[in-house]
């Protein structure tokens, strides 16, 4: 009697476990699709990170229901690219995902890039300042140009709103620029507690614009010299203003990027202008509408002034603090003006380009609500 050849035990297992796979993964999409849940996108990347599995979720999603992830590209990917980058977690377009753990260092790139602006990549991407040298804390001669100012706060001539509604505070108070300290040439000596030559002093700038522009502003000059603490005791000012004044509905801390002035810098129209972006913490529940309120900010911005920004970025905890005090408020924003090469006549125009967008979207905000 002749027997039959059968497949080996192995390959019926395989097939067997294949199938139930398949079955349960169409059953869950079948479920999740039609949840009274009212699951979104967000809700998904959320649960599953920006990973490759939650792009396979993601395609077999939308295969069953478009309307389900409407951002996803037209083009999906293969299978077998989904396939290869599930099993191996490595993403073919991402060399991030193949070196970041084999090079150290490489982790700082892992900031995600919301919205690039003109020649934004993962070159380029922002560099936080570190901590600053008690040798550079010291007081240090500031440049020329600014010893006119007898006072850290010149006064000027202002429209003083009275109703207050944005807090312009500094994390990182310290952070300076090399053009504004007499003798200052290496990025890390870019370090002043006078206000004249710090982010300080883009703050009074922006103050000033916004005030005359019908906005009201309180400003806080509290200096910061301790950098492991820097966000916690930033947010004990900024809870303590908004305790006792009610009408403060905007956060905006200023801060510079360390990035070389090739980057931090554009000219639009014959102007010089300091580049600025902004950083949105995804560490807490606010993220989402802190994140449209600067992906907005942004948009009429680069309307306005094409390549002024170099984007909006998003951080986690391994890439920065995550929070960045903006749980507090729906409207908190982490603003970057420049970096450490910058001057004041840039960075000045850099302010008078913001607070002419930041105005437009503001006054619009209000219009709607009154």
């Amino acid at each position: 009697m002749i027997k039959k050849n059968r497949p080996p035990k192995i390959f019926i297992s395989l097939f067997n476990f294949v199938l139930i796979g398949m079955i349960a993964i169409f059953s869950t999409t079948a479920l999740l699709v039609t949840s009274p849940l009212n699951l979104s996108s967000k809700t998904v990347h959320d649960t599953f990170g920006n990973s490759s599995m939650n792009q396979v979720l993601m395609s077999i999603l939308n295969s069953e229901n478009h309307y389900f992830y409407k951002e996803l590209s037209t083009e999906s990917p293969s299978f077998l690219q989904l396939a290869f980058e599930s099993l191996t977690n490595l993403q073919l377009h991402d060399t991030r995902t193949l070196l970041g753990r084999e090079l150290p260092g490489l982790s700082i790139y892992n900031t995600e890039i919301a919205v690039a602006g003109k020649g934004t990549n993962i070159t380029n991407l922002p560099i936080e300042s570190g901590p600053p040298s008690e040798i550079y804390l010291k007081e240090r001669e500031i440049a020329d140009n600014l010893k006119q100012n007898d006072s850290p706060r010149k006064e000027k001539s202002l429209v003083t709103p009275k109703e207050k509604t944005v807090y312009i505070y500094h994390s990182h108070s310290w952070e300076s620029y090399l053009p504004l300290i007499k003798g200052a040439k290496k990025a890390d000596e870019a370090v002043s507690t006078d206000q004249r030559a710090n982010v300080i002093a883009v703050g009074d700038k922006l103050e000033e614009e916004l005030n005359n522009k019908g906005i009201g502003v309180e400003h806080s000059t509290e200096k910061i010299a301790d950098y492991n603490t820097a966000y916690s005791l930033s947010r004990e000012k900024v809870q303590e203003a908004m305790a006792s004044n009610k009408d403060l509905k905007i956060l905006i801390d200023i801060h510079r990027d360390s990035q070389p002035r090739r980057i931090t810098t554009t000219t639009i129209k014959g102007t010089d202008y300091a580049r600025l972006f902004f950083i949105v913490g995804k560490e807490h529940k606010n993220f989402e509408k802190n994140l449209e309120y600067a992906k907005e900010i942004n948009k009429k911005i680069e309307e306005k002034y094409p390549g002024l920004s170099r984007g909006v970025f998003i951080k986690g905890k391994s890439e920065g603090n995550g929070i960045y005090n903006q749980d507090i408020a729906d409207r908190a924003l982490l603003i970057e003006f420049g970096g450490v090469e910058n001057n004041l006549t840039e960075l000045s125009n850099s302010v008078k380009a913001f607070s002419e967008s930041f105005s437009d979207i503001y006054w619009k905000a209000e219009e709607v609500n009154g």
